[in-house]
């Protein structure tokens, strides 16, 4: 029985796979991988299944016995990978660019190696060091000041509600200490996007109790872009009728047009009514690498906080999104806890900063390694050449 166990790869008793069938396992991984991506071409883009198909195609029960990764893997390439839509197939032309690469994906091979738990520095040095290092270089790629400092989530979503909990948190209302509910001191507190900005920063404004009566969504003009002056005029009104505007969501990059809002405009009326900015450049944002490109990026150096999705254009394995911010001192004030069990000698002697307490997950993956690993293969250079192209290719041809 063992020498079956060993010659066709199931598990054994205790323990995990023997290193001779890792090693043999993860070549065949490798090659399916590389063989998947120079043949995505010929695949379908959408996948060619009925709903619950595949449901129907495997067991009802788990298997009571291990079995082969032979039989596993051959399960992967007939009955999952049918199953996808492949966002890396060239004909893929739906919501916006995925963009995974080789140093990427040895990036995530090594995360799940490692298994870090960055809950404090303490756990997980690297992955939090290495996260202020990669997200140091991608903002001076994108050309933005040292006044912003970076944290990694998984997706903007996640990254605006921050973001916008910030924003809440600047206004001093004691809301982490006291709540909303049944507050007669707390008028309606406003948030503005433009009608074409993403539905995260609806569902934001849901998650954090604020409820969709508080977003006002602001007219598009005839490129889909924000109209500045209706957002003066609305912010205006809302204070003359007792409400608190806090924050205005900017966007670079709208899912339906790629349209770019005003941010210049829209930071003048922050500026002038003291509110928070918030510019969500996960789409085009990355395209600030490219010199003649970063007009794109034009007046966010103005913003509070700025997202951008290294998952959408950087060659980064999804997920991993980037939030930039200028009070990180308010992010930490809107999340910290630090109950008993993450005490360290640290906070004694080094102020050593603790990822986890400037967002709602205590504990997070080592995502920054792909993302570093990725600058270092192909280099600033190579990032702005691959953009550069990618805009070339999407150019109507000339007559």
């Amino acid at each position: 029985m063992q020498q079956e166990e060993k010659e066709h790869g199931f598990a054994p008793p205790l323990g995990d796979m023997s290193a001779d069938d890792f090693r043999r396992y993860g070549r065949e991984v490798v090659d399916w991988i590389a063989d998947y991506f120079e043949t995505v071409e010929r695949r379908p883009v959408l996948a060619r299944v009925e709903p619950d198909e595949l449901i129907a195609k495997l067991p009802a029960s788990p298997p009571a016995a291990g079995e082969s990764m032979d039989a596993i893997l051959s399960d992967v390439g007939s009955l999952i990978a049918p199953a996808l839509t492949h966002w890396s197939h060239p004909s893929f032309f739906a919501y916006f660019a995925t963009s995974t690469s080789a140093p990427g994906i040895f990036g995530e091979m090594l995360c799940a190696a490692f298994d870090a738990k960055a809950l404090l520095w303490r756990t997980a040095p690297a992955a939090q060091e290495l996260e202020e290092v990669a997200l140091s270089w991608l903002r001076q790629m994108i050309g933005l000041p040292e006044t912003f400092s970076g944290i990694i989530y998984d997706t903007a979503s996640v990254s605006s509600l921050h973001a916008i909990t910030a924003a809440r948190e600047s206004l001093g209302l004691k809301i982490r200490e006291e709540g909303m509910a049944g507050r007669a001191d707390l008028p309606l507190l406003r948030v503005y996007c433009s009608e074409q900005a993403h539905s995260s920063i609806e569902k934001a404004v849901i998650t954090l109790g604020l409820g969709q009566r508080s977003l006002r969504k602001i007219p598009a003009d005839a490129e889909f872009r924000m109209d500045a002056e209706a957002l003066a005029r609305a912010v205006e009104e809302d204070e003359r009728d007792g409400a608190i505007p806090f924050c205005v969501v900017a966007t670079v990059g709208t899912t339906s047009t790629t349209s770019i809002d005003p941010v210049a405009a829209i930071a003048d009326v922050c500026e002038r009514h003291r509110l928070w900015l918030h510019v969500d450049a996960a789409y085009a944002g990355s395209a600030g690498i490219v010199p003649e490109f970063r007009y794109v990026l034009a007046a966010c150096e103005r913003a509070d906080t700025l997202t951008l999705n290294p998952h959408k254009w950087l060659l980064t394995p999804f997920d991993l999104s980037v939030l930039y911010c200028r009070r990180m001192d308010l992010l930490h004030r809107a999340f910290s806890l630090v109950p008993e069990y993450l005490r360290t000698l640290e906070a004694g002697w080094r102020q050593a900063r603790n990822h986890s307490e400037y967002g709602i997950q205590l504990g997070r993956r080592f995502r920054a390694l792909k993302l570093w690993m990725i600058i270092r293969y192909f280099g600033r250079e190579g990032l702005a050449a691959r953009i550069r192209e990618h805009c070339r290719l999407a150019r109507p041809p000339m007559n």
